[in-house]
């Protein structure tokens, strides 16, 4: 086991856990509750408060504040918590909120994400596996993002609402509806645009399964009937396709927030 390096200059509290090989750097402020699995460097100036994990080789830059108080008139005190994944890259000036009693009590990130300087995570929200934030992007309470979701530079995301898993939204966005999985997003106030067909081609989805992807949106989206009601035509003409599947679920969730829908006359094309 190596042992942890803290510089002279930080404050570590006592009962903070900290694993093989971390670094603490100067001036950084490490709670009582606080546990850093191994390998994770503070570089210099975070503070890191309250019940709050973080996983194994996580870097966390200069004036980063993580577990503070969320920002929640209806917060009162209880030991929420912030769990951060493995190999996240925090950057300069991100604040990172523990989750509320109505929320669920936590704020979770999952692994490998990016969260570039002065983004914003609040209260309960959920991020799942290599989500990319770019610079001052703002997640509102008890949003969840899926995996692999890219967010261009100041965008900002109304709270409780879902990003599905790779979808992709468009800087100096702001999205007030739920944007399905693969979708892709832009504009104020924000609509769907279509598929992110570069994400898909990048993370090397089977190029068949996109075209009936695309043929599925066009479908649900542009034709006849109910928004409702062609969802559902979707699935049963579309019941072996994962992906198709995906967006079908999604869609049929009950949830606070509406479905995003394109601009009348607009598709992926």
């Amino acid at each position: 086991m190596i042992a942890a390096v803290v510089h002279p200059t930080a404050i570590v509290a006592e009962g903070a856990t900290l694993g093989s090989g971390v670094r603490i750097g100067p001036y950084c402020i490490v709670g009582a509750n606080v546990v850093l699995a191994d390998d994770v460097e503070l570089v210099s100036h975070a503070v890191i408060e309250g019940h709050t994990s973080i996983g194994k080789g996580t870097r966390v830059f200069p004036f980063a504040s993580i577990g503070h108080q969320p920002q929640d008139l209806k917060y009162h005190g209880e030991d929420s918590r912030v769990e951060i994944g493995e190999r996240c890259t925090i950057r300069e000036s991100v604040t990172i909120n523990p989750g509320t009693e109505a929320g669920g009590m936590v704020t979770r990130i999952g692994n490998d994400c990016l969260i570039m300087a002065c983004a914003h995570v609040a209260h309960d929200a959920v991020l799942g596996n290599n989500v990319i934030m770019a610079n001052y992007v703002g997640v509102a309470g008890h949003v969840h993002v899926g995996d692999n979701v890219i967010f261009g530079g100041t965008c900002v995301i109304h709270q409780r609402t879902r990003i599905g898993a790779y979808a992709f939204i468009g800087a100096q966005s702001m999205v007030d509806g739920d944007v399905i999985p693969f979708g892709m997003a832009v504009g104020n106030r924000a609509n769907l645009t279509g598929l992110n067909l570069i994400g898909l081609k990048r993370h090397n989805f089977d190029r068949a399964a996109i075209h009936k992807l695309r043929a599925a949106y066009k479908a649900i989206f542009f034709g006849d009937g109910t928004l409702a009601d062609r969802t559902e035509q979707v699935s049963q003409d579309y019941a072996g396709e994962e992906l198709v599947q995906d967006v079908v679920r999604f869609i049929s969730e009950k949830t606070d927030r509406p479905i995003m829908l394109p601009l009348t006359g607009q598709d992926d094309d």
